[in-house]
């Protein structure tokens, strides 16, 4: 058995906080409560209990990220499913819902089955989405069904958006069918001309056109709309522009399952970022002004946005070394994400900690009916302790790719224990 005690427990599924211990067992909380260590003592069984002092930690539901690129099978170079794992482990998450846009695309069973079986090995709970169309071509639909059967958690052809209405109205009445969420990355490349840098301050600065926010409007506009007249769990991912948050915001009004995503990089930083640190703030939706940044923490604020996904998006230097207008996009986050979070949302105030883990714990978990993100006796031990006011330097990672504009940054919030499954998968 495994006791963490003395720890201050915040569990966003039901609002609760305060001081307990948590006895674990078999891969479940088996009790809740104060002094369980003497409790065991007296009944003389505390020979049988690993104790971690949790005494100045929270301790939190695992947190769980339904956006991530562990780019397994086929790019391989830029990260794997066991080096993606121990980044996200090291970043307090216990869950992850990879991206399908592999090499080749999770598309068919026989990719999916090694993409789960890999992640199976891991210690993390690895979950992944298939794509929406055969590979990912923008055409005809996968077969959802069987995908579904198969262990598929959702579908996305994150990375490339989806420009045929009559192929999303299709793939949307699918997904509500099977009840199962469909994310979508809402870019047309009607508006682009050089993706990842934002059409103004940054495009001017390269003297190269850019992209412009009227692409991810148009896209969000129209799947909105669809998503209403389906009634289809619909996530909006990495949302970038104030003008999107809105349409969220009036969408879920009318009473949509809709979803919306924050990254880290879009509540922190602005396409001045990419001025100052070049490739490594290029990134898909770009990095946009002031006021569309303070628009994704007010959507984060009134819940509009519900959900915190990094986009973690590996990427080797060699890759990164090229001009701007070549390198790709994308930056990784899995190990960052929750000190950003706490830096800078909580402690300048825009929310609460407890809010910060509900967009990073039981939202994304109840979107993709994961049986994970609470903390109850009986559930799964998937559970991160973490010093929320510990001080740290970023100065490295154990991700295979290290492209990240947060390198060399002082952030508070750090993870101490991560645990999965009942066994403790990561100790700093």
């Amino acid at each position: 058995m495994l006791l963490i005690a003395n720890a201050y427990v915040m569990n966003p599924a039901t609002g609760e906080e305060g001081y307990n211990d948590i006895l674990i067992k078999d891969g479940h909380i088996l009790k809740i409560g104060e002094s369980l260590y003497d409790e065991m003592t007296k009944n003389g069984k505390a020979e049988e209990i690993r104790v971690i002092d949790a005494t100045g930690l929270v301790a939190a539901p695992g947190l769980v990220d339904v956006h991530v690129h562990f780019r397994d099978p086929g790019f391989t170079h830029k990260e794997d499913i066991e080096t993606g794992a121990k980044a996200a482990l090291k970043g307090g998450y216990t869950t992850v819902v990879l991206m399908a846009n592999t090499k080749p695309v999770v598309d068919n069973e026989e990719t999916l089955a090694y993409v789960l079986d890999k992640g199976k090995k891991t210690g993390l709970h690895v979950e992944t989405c298939a794509a929406v169309t055969r590979g990912m071509q923008g055409g005809g639909l996968v077969e959802m069904e069987r995908l579904h059967k198969a262990g598929a958690a959702g579908f996305t052809d994150d990375g490339i958006p989806i420009l045929s209405e009559e192929t999303v109205r299709s793939a949307m009445q699918e997904v509500k069918r099977l009840d199962v969420p469909i994310s979508f990355h809402e870019e047309n490349p009607a508006f682009i001309e050089n993706n990842g840098i934002n059409a103004g301050a940054a495009s001017a600065h390269y003297q190269v056109g850019g992209s412009k926010r009227e692409a991810e409007i148009d896209l969000v506009r129209r799947d909105l709309a669809i998503a209403l007249e389906t009634g289809a769990c619909v996530d909006i991912q990495h949302i970038s522009t104030k003008e999107a948050v809105e349409l969220v915001r009036q969408a879920k009004a009318k009473g949509g399952d809709i979803h919306a995503e924050a990254t880290p990089h879009h509540f922190t930083l602005t396409e001045e970022a990419v001025i100052q640190y070049g490739t490594l703030a290029k990134m898909n939706p770009p990095l946009r002004e002031e006021s569309d940044r303070m628009a994704v923490i007010e959507g984060l604020q009134d819940g509009t946005i519900d959900l915190i996904a990094t986009d973690h998006a590996p990427h080797s230097r060699e890759e990164k070394a090229r001009p701007i207008t070549e390198a790709p996009s994308g930056i990784i986050g899995l190990e960052t994400a929750l000190a950003l979070g706490i830096t800078y949302l909580v402690d300048t105030g825009y929310l609460s900690l407890m809010s910060l883990l509900e967009k990073m714990t039981i939202n994304p978990a109840r979107m993709y009916h994961f049986d994970t993100g609470y903390l109850a006796e009986g559930a799964p031990a998937d559970i991160v302790l973490f010093d929320p006011q510990e001080s740290f330097t970023v100065d490295g990672f154990v991700s295979k790719s290290d492209n990240s504009p947060f390198l060399g940054w002082r952030l508070k919030g750090k993870v101490k224990y991560t645990i999965c499954g009942g066994e403790i998968h990561f100790v700093l």
